[in-house]
């Protein structure tokens, strides 16, 4: 089992947990850094974008679908009924239509049938065949159905119908908004087990699940899967590494010692020190990590002194923020622009005030 394997102990080093507190430094007082500061108070948080969960795009399609339906969506939904019962074949894009007329449990029930029968006559037909999981895990999204969506990704009888990384991260997105971080790690180990390829954005939801449990197993999980992916070649993200980062902070605080504590006091003390220009970003620590480091030294007086020193001078300096770690990374991420929008921004010539084009002819 994914689980037996991933229970080797990690012994944190000194070198990991100056990474982790200089993760927390975040660079810009004031909001001006990180575009996480920008996001709304009480904005809901998710991890993936809009142009891979494609929700939107997923009702105008069931909008279309159910136009240009010849007859009622019920007759629809008894003929299929029908063809279940007297054990008929089932059409792919019968299938299709389906998943975009659903709008209740029941209409979902009728759908996860259906899946189940044409996937038995299906299943070993893999090359160029429609990939249904995306959808699913859209009407899933749609409609608060995450368990039906967990049922189904983890049946033994489905394996293979399920085999894209896009329907894992949706599912897995869905549970992390609902708060359900152990469903969650149980979608990320099945999608492991089932040997499906981690992309980019499986790493942010795999580390993102793996900081929210905050365990001991969970910050082994993410510290194996991490050593996979860098022996792999794997692209991590600077996002998904931060999630892992701050796993790292908070388990390594748990289990500190006097020369870890040694070096966090000579952090602070280096990034207090210094005669900056006000046009030079200082770095700016989170009051969440320096609660913890303050709960860790207040039994070593000669530390608790220094800290309390310079925890004064980081506050008049405005190198203290009230965002918590969990507000920096849990933040609402904006959809990728176009790069055409980029090369087409900038229309009039700087030097002579013309439209680009005539201003480049005449030069």
């Amino acid at each position: 089992m994914v689980r037996d394997g991933m229970a080797a102990a990690l012994r944190p080093s000194c070198g990991v947990l100056l990474q982790a507190l200089q993760f927390s430094a975040y660079p810009g007082a004031g909001g001006s850094g990180s575009a996480c500061y920008r996001c709304p108070l009480g904005a809901k948080r998710y991890l993936l974008t809009d142009n891979i969960v494609k929700l939107k795009e997923f009702q105008h399609k069931k909008v279309a679908v159910a136009c240009n339906l010849p007859g009622t969506k019920e007759t629809y939904f008894r003929n299929l009924e029908e063809k279940l019962i007297q054990n008929k074949l089932i059409l792919k894009g019968e299938l299709i239509t389906l998943l975009h007329l659903c709008e209740s449990r029941d209409h979902v029930e009728l759908a996860k049938n259906v899946i189940y029968r044409y996937h038995a006559e299906n299943r070993n037909i893999t090359v160029g065949e429609y990939k249904f999981g995306p959808l699913f895990m859209r009407l899933c999204y749609e409609l608060d159905l995450e368990e039906s969506a967990v049922e189904l990704m983890k049946d033994q009888h489905l394996q293979g119908f399920f085999s894209d990384s896009t329907s894992f991260n949706i599912l897995m997105d869905m549970l992390f908004i609902k708060g359900k971080y152990e469903s969650a790690l149980e979608v990320l180990l099945e999608m492991k087990n089932q040997d499906v390829k981690f992309t980019i954005d499986t790493y942010v939801l795999a580390f993102a699940i793996c900081y929210k449990l905050n365990s001991p197993e969970s910050f082994k999980i993410c510290t194996i899967l991490r050593e996979e992916a860098l022996l792999k070649g794997e692209i991590l993200s600077r996002r998904a590494s931060c999630f892992a980062v701050a796993l790292a902070l908070n388990q390594i605080i748990l289990h500190i010692q006097l020369n870890m504590l040694e070096n966090v006091i000579e952090i602070l003390k280096n990034a207090t020190e210094g005669n900056l220009s006000k046009y030079v970003k200082r770095q700016v620590f989170s009051e969440e990590v320096l609660a913890k480091v303050r709960e860790k030294v207040k039994d070593v007086p000669a530390l608790v002194a220094k800290f309390d020193e310079l925890y004064g001078k980081l506050h008049v300096s405005g190198q203290v923020t009230t965002y918590s770690l969990d507000a920096v990374l849990c933040h609402i991420p904006g959809g990728r622009k176009s790069h055409m929008f980029l090369l087409n921004k900038r229309m009039v010539s700087r030097r002579t005030f013309q439209p680009l084009g005539q201003s480049l002819l005449a030069e």
